[in-house]
């Protein structure tokens, strides 16, 4: 009888293999996020951008906090150069996850210009959760691709939708980009320091917003981060 040789068994606990797993996740996080973009389709066009410009901003900037930040603080009345900055120093955060990502996916350097597109919050999270090269790829580009297209498509959808219904306000879908961004970031407030932060940027944004122009408050809210950190220092150096 031949020796039988010892099969690795490359199923995950529920007896998929890893790569299915990995798909059915990323595609998960992809489908979930990426028809959020009907919303910011909506806001968008509500805040008098064209078809032409809200979709522009979904093919190229492609993050949606930043979307969101731009399009709301021109709906407010905002100066473009204080909208584009708000929104500028909120997708800064993409520029370290890509120095992550950049040692974990080791792509070839022809590939990187077009990866670096699909570097956000949702990639940067599936990709980590990896615990393989070669499943934190399949994590990345999968998640990048199907939010990538869904996000595109509805945002096309939503300012098409917008331009047909007229006033936005008067049927309360100018909420829905706000209501989509908080939904987003709710799940990720896990420690007390995070809910910290949030709490304060909220208070400095809706304190300072009757006395500052539009799109200075979300710039003046990103210094709620070093007070909490600084308070959350003192605090452990007291003990």
């Amino acid at each position: 009888m031949e020796e039988q040789t010892a099969v690795p068994d490359t199923r995950s606990d529920d007896g998929e293999r890893p790569d299915t797993a990995v798909v059915r996740d990323a595609l998960g996080v992809g489908v979930a996020v990426g028809l959020s973009g009907f919303a910011f389709g909506v806001t968008s066009a509500g805040s008098g951008l064209t078809l032409a410009q809200t979709c522009a901003l979904s093919l190229l900037v492609f993050t949606g906090a930043s979307q969101f930040a731009l399009v709301g603080a021109l709906a407010a009345g905002g100066n473009p150069f204080t909208a584009a900055a708000g929104a500028f120093f909120l997708g800064a955060r993409n520029a370290f996850y890509g120095l992550r990502l950049s040692q974990l996916l080791a792509l070839p350097r022809a590939v990187r210009p077009f990866a670096a597109q699909w570097v956000i919050d949702e990639t940067a999270a599936v990709a980590l959760a990896q615990r393989t090269r070669r499943g934190a790829r399949i994590g990345f580009t999968v998640t990048g691709l199907s939010l990538y297209v869904l996000w595109n498509l509805t945002t096309l959808l939503g300012a098409l939708g917008a331009e047909a219904i007229g006033d936005t306000e008067a049927w309360g879908l100018d909420a829905a980009g706000p209501a989509v961004f908080l939904a987003l970031l709710a799940p990720m407030l896990k420690s007390a320091v995070e809910r910290a932060v949030a709490g304060l940027a909220v208070l400095f944004g809706l304190g300072l917003l009757p006395v500052l122009p539009a799109g200075v408050p979300v710039l003046v809210a990103a210094f709620a981060a070093p007070v909490v950190l600084w308070a959350e220092g003192r605090r452990k150096a007291e003990r």
